[in-house]
Parts: C-alpha cells; structure tokens; sequence
C-alpha cells in the first residue's frame, strides 16, 4: 500500500525515484539536495544557504501527506565538506524542536552540492 509523494515545490527526480513514499502513517523522502523546483539549478552557494533549501524541499514532500518537520524521526545527512559540519547544524536546528530527530552524518562526494538529506516521518 504505497503511497507516492509528488509536489512541484521540490526538484523532480534525476532517476527511477519518487520524491516521497507514504506506507501508512509512515513517510519516507528520497535523498534531497538544494535544487531549486523551478530552475532545476542549484540554489545558494554557502552551506547555510544549501541546507535551507534542502531542507524546504523536504518540508514540501512532507505537506504532500499532511505532515510536518515536526513529524520526522530521523534523518540521514550527507556533507561534501565535513567541516561544514558546524555552519550546517545552525541552519538544521532551525527546521526541528527538541526532541531532535535521530540522525546519521557522513562525509560523501556530492556532484555539486554540499549537503544531501533524506528523512523517515511519522504522520500524527
């Protein structure tokens, strides 16, 4: 009983990928980045500005199963540059409350990006 998630607030896919699925109350994203919806070009230079957007991109697929930030469990990160590590937990604080989503951070090779998010939420 999967669910696709589709909004044209967030990137399309670059591949056989959805945006989001929703099993039951359960949601997950695919691995999003900060590409503007519109231009399909990357928005922002800094790592600041590229998790805002990353993380508005997820935000958009959440509301397409009328869920919030609020709603998400956990997170995987992916940074190109580790020493960002700092400068990007300033901008993702900002998009959750305590209790935090449980979270994965590593260091991978971006084409382009500097950060890449997916998560799993659970729709109240």
């Amino acid at each position: 009983m999967k669910k696709e998630l589709k909004t044209k607030l967030a990137p399309v896919p670059a591949g056989p990928y959805s945006q989001g699925i929703q099993v039951g109350n359960t949601i997950y994203t695919a691995g999003q980045g900060p590409i503007d919806a519109e231009t399909g070009q990357v928005a922002g230079e800094t790592i600041e500005e590229q998790t805002a957007k990353t993380l508005e991109n997820i935000k958009h697929i959440l509301e397409q199963a009328g869920a919030a930030m609020d709603d998400v469990v956990k997170t995987t990160v992916h940074l190109s540059d580790l020493a960002d590590f700092h400068a990007f937990n300033e901008v993702y604080k900002q998009y959750f409350n305590e209790p935090y989503p449980v979270r994965t951070t590593v260091g991978s090779q971006l084409m382009g990006i500097k950060v890449e998010i997916d998560v799993v939420a659970i729709r109240k």
